[in-house]
Order: structure tokens, then sequence, then C-alpha cells
């Protein structure tokens, strides 16, 4: 079992920066690979970003290239989304993930509570 969970939503206007935390514990968080989905309001949750469990290969969806950064810490057992120039579409409920091997669809292994993330315009 791997317990995932996000901190640092918030309410951001537009143009600022976020940046997300998710916290492992449970099983050997090098072992999996860790992203990030997020569902907006009336939409289906959709891939963000993922990081495979060293760190060298990182996906993002083509909405958030060039804006969002995944990185994740092995010794704090942690995986980031850094946030920049956001947008008002960027509004949604953003959900940590860790899957065994890397992803960019569902499903996976285990997922966090979620934290909102709210972009004004």
């Amino acid at each position: 079992q791997v317990n995932l969970v996000e901190s640092g939503g918030g309410l951001v206007q537009a143009g600022g920066s976020l940046r997300l935390s998710c916290a492992a514990s449970g099983r050997t968080f090098t072992w999996y690979a860790m992203g990030w989905f997020r569902q907006a309001p009336g939409k289906e949750r959709e891939f963000v970003a993922a990081i495979s469990w060293g760190g060298t290969t990182t996906y993002y969806a083509d909405s958030v290239k060039g804006r969002f950064a995944i990185s994740r810490d092995n010794a704090k057992n942690t995986v980031y989304l850094q946030m920049n120039s956001l947008k008002s579409e960027d509004t949604a409920i953003y959900y940590c993930a860790a899957h065994r091997t890397v992803f960019t669809t569902t499903p996976v292994d285990y997922w966090g509570q979620g934290t909102h993330v709210t972009v004004s315009s």
C-alpha cells in the first residue's frame, strides 16, 4: 500500500505560479513512477505529467508543456509539480498518482485525495 498526500493547492491569479507537493508513505517510493492528473468541474480526469522512478524520464500533456515541470526527491519520498503561467483553464482538482511503470493514462495503482487549484482571470 502506498499513501499519497497532496499539498500546495490554492487560489492564484492568472499568470501566477504554484508548486504542488505529493508526499508518499508506505511501500518503497523508488519502486514507483509518479505523476499528476487533474479534473475540472464537469470534465473527466485527465493526465497532466509523470516522472519515472529514477527521474530521468518525464511526460507532459500538450496543454501544460513549457509551463509545468514535474520533479521528484526520492530522499524525501516526494514528487512536485511546478506550475507557471497559470491559466483559468488550469482550474481543477489535482491528483497525485503512483504506478509500477511510467504512465500517461489510467489506470494507476494508487491515488491521492486531491488538492484544489483555482486560477482567477
